[in-house]
């Protein structure tokens, strides 16, 4: 019995040298995973930020109008998040604090702000102290360009409590460690014990990797005192570094586990012969990890495609024009929100009303009025409301940039209704645009309109037709309605 349970010994250990190399795999791929979702989030706060430096109140200098399109904005992350303008000096011409801006004090972080009128790009701060709440926070900043020149620096500091909902949601169990640093390695996020290590600076083993490299696996000492088997991956977009670790006690005690429950069936396999204790081994040192493995990577993959196919599209239109680009991000911003309603909803389907709405809120910042919806509810299957959600954005942006939507005067009104006298009952939507500028044809059509008749005839099983009518374009789209799930 002895050389048998040796030998079940050694099976066990070998199994758990093979799953400790699986686990290190895994916590590198999850700081890739979680650096990738933070990416896209911030990739949506600068979007939205370069959308009003393009506002007409803040290039005419109308901070007073400004003021409204900035309250609708910081409306989206909390009372906490504060939106103002900065000369190149660090002056305060704006915040959404206070309208008596004579009285702020100049702002605490110049260096950054000389970043945005050098480079005339977005640039994203580490942690400091903001000189107006005297609390520490990280700012997203963008150039607001006027005549070709930089203008002013916009300002963004969202609350801290965005960035730590996301390590918390990316955790995978309470045996993980999750961590954003800012680039001088301080903790501006981290689950556990956030309050305890907030602008605490990494140190050891950990902060003499990250100084050499953007990305590496090792095994640290967490500020917590517990050692970890981690890694840490750098973001190119803005130099902070997503770190994650695993116990090192999780990854041992299921070799004693095994050892002990191998060493205990040792003498009953001995019976049955060595095959089928090899056998037995194998599945019972093995079985549970691996369904472990299996079950968090599918709960992964879904929530971090498109975040995913955002990070490889900035990359990718790098040198592309800025049309490009934000016609691009326009159309994936659309998509990417039909996926966060779609996951709030836990991929059951969604309302019609939702889709749109979520749809067209970029649109509606300046004036909420200018779009009237009416129609019943209606139901909608994860795929319509996807194609839907990208069909009504493309008709938005060319209303937006050609249409009733390009003016202060136009309005746009969407009616919607269910036709039930076919096998399947059929959705038609109708965009009728009224008060905008003179409608005439298109000589061509873009890429947009193709996306909207070949999206509506080929996923949706229906047909869109726009009618250039003299008061104002008409756009009917037709589909076939799923069942929800």
């Amino acid at each position: 019995m002895l050389p048998l349970i040796v030998f079940a010994v050694g099976l066990a250990y070998s199994n758990y040298r093979h799953d400790r190399s699986e686990a290190t795999r895994r916590v590198l791929e999850t700081v890739r995973s979680v650096r990738v979702v933070l990416d896209s989030e911030v990739q949506r706060v600068t979007g939205g930020l370069q959308v009003l430096a393009l506002s007409e109140s803040l290039q005419s200098g109308d901070f007073d109008g400004f003021r409204r399109l900035a309250a609708g904005f910081i409306s989206q992350y909390g009372e906490d998040s504060v939106l103002l303008l900065a000369d190149r000096s660090g002056k305060q011409l704006f915040s959404t604090v206070t309208t008596a801006t004579a009285s702020l004090p100049p702002r605490n972080n110049r260096e950054i702000v000389e970043r945005v009128f050098t480079s005339r790009a977005p640039q994203y701060s580490d942690l400091f102290v903001g000189s107006t709440e005297k609390r520490p926070i990280v700012t997203v900043e963008v150039p607001v360009l006027r005549n070709g020149d930089v203008a002013y620096a916009l300002s963004f500091s969202p609350p801290i409590a965005i960035f730590q909902k996301l390590v918390e949601q990316q955790r995978p169990n309470d045996q993980w460690t999750v961590s954003l640093l800012d680039t001088k390695a301080r903790v501006f996020a981290r689950t556990p014990n956030p309050a305890e290590t907030f602008g605490k600076q990494a140190s050891g083993a950990l902060y003499d990797a990250m100084s050499r490299t953007p990305e590496a696996a090792l095994s640290t000492v967490s500020l917590d005192g517990v050692a970890l088997s981690s890694a840490f991956t750098r973001s190119q977009l803005t130099g902070w570094t997503v770190v994650a670790g695993v116990s090192e006690s999780s990854l041992i005690a299921p070799l004693w586990r095994d050892i002990a429950i191998t060493s205990l069936i040792g003498g009953i396999l001995l019976l049955v012969g060595l095959t089928f204790a090899v056998r037995m081994a194998t599945t019972i040192a093995r079985g549970e990890m691996l369904h472990d493995l299996l079950i968090e990577e599918l709960n992964h993959r879904v929530k971090n495609t498109l975040a995913l196919m955002q990070a490889i599209a900035v990359q990718t239109f790098r040198s592309a024009s800025r049309d490009e680009r934000i016609k691009f991000e326009g159309r994936l911003g659309a998509l990417a929100e039909a996926h966060n309603l779609l996951s709030q909803e836990k991929w059951a389907g969604s309302e019609l009303r939702d889709v749109i709405a979520r749809a067209l809120r970029p649109f509606l910042l300046s004036n909420p009025d200018r779009i009237r919806m009416a129609g019943p509810a209606v139901p909608l299957s994860p795929r319509l409301a996807v194609v839907l959600s990208m069909i009504v954005h493309e008709i938005a942006t060319n209303a937006a940039k050609y249409g009733a939507l390009s003016n202060e005067t136009g309005r746009v009104t969407l009616d919607w209704e269910v036709i039930a006298d076919a096998p399947k009952p059929r959705l038609r939507l109708i965009w009728t645009e009224t008060g905008g500028p003179p409608v005439t044809a298109p000589v061509q059509r873009g890429f947009g309109s193709r996306l909207i008749e070949r999206s509506a005839r080929d996923q949706l099983d229906g047909e869109a037709t726009v009618d250039f009518l003299p008061r104002g374009v008409v756009c009917t789209v037709i589909c076939t309605l799923d069942e929800a799930p």
